[in-house]
């Protein structure tokens, strides 16, 4: 499998966690105690298995070499579409973390801050996997010397590997599923 085919079927997990995230919301909505727990691993699948791990690839290696070897193009969209929204991503965890922390200290006005971060990272999540699924990463992988695509490819091929030999995709994975028997 090719970086970009891992990245797609990252996507597809990633897009999974989003449902359950919406569903969460749904309870904390109609009234129904937060489960704290369930927020937290839900957090954690986001900071570690779709940022750290797939963003982290997307970042060091086939959008910086977007950013080195196609043009303005390359650079804009890179710098001012995929990465800004990768930001927007992490402020939205960070502003539900603190959310989640005002609710159990007692602030319920802040329910309204874990349903708005939590389903705006969703929103723009899910908006932002169909840009580079239709657009970004052909844009890339047309557009990209072979011999650069090839290293994207061997680098990231590497970065699976270590992640697999430290458990990151089955712990990862294993999280999801739980989440999903019980909210979807």
């Amino acid at each position: 499998m090719n970086s970009v085919e891992i990245m797609i079927k990252e996507h597809d997990n990633i897009l999974r966690m989003l449902k359950v995230v919406r569903k969460a919301c749904f309870k904390v909505l109609s009234g129904e105690d937060i489960d704290y727990d369930d927020f937290y691993k839900m957090i954690e699948f986001i900071r570690q298995y779709a940022d750290a791990h797939h963003h982290g690839k997307e970042e060091k290696f086939l959008f910086k070499e977007m950013q080195a070897n196609l043009g303005k193009l390359g650079e804009n969209l890179i710098t001012h579409g995929m990465l800004v929204e990768h930001d927007y991503g992490r402020l939205y965890m960070n502003d539900l973390t603190e959310a989640l922390q005002r609710v159990k200290d007692g602030d319920e006005e802040s329910r309204l801050d874990v349903i708005s971060n939590a389903i705006g990272y969703t929103n723009l999540l899910a908006r932002h996997i169909a840009k580079e699924n239709d657009a970004v990463y052909n844009f890339g992988e047309t557009n990209l010397p072979k011999d650069i695509m090839e290293q994207v490819n061997l680098k990231s091929e590497e970065f699976e590997r270590e992640a697999e030999k430290r458990g990151t995709q089955k712990y990862y994975l294993d999280i999801l599923g739980n989440l999903e028997k019980k909210y979807l």
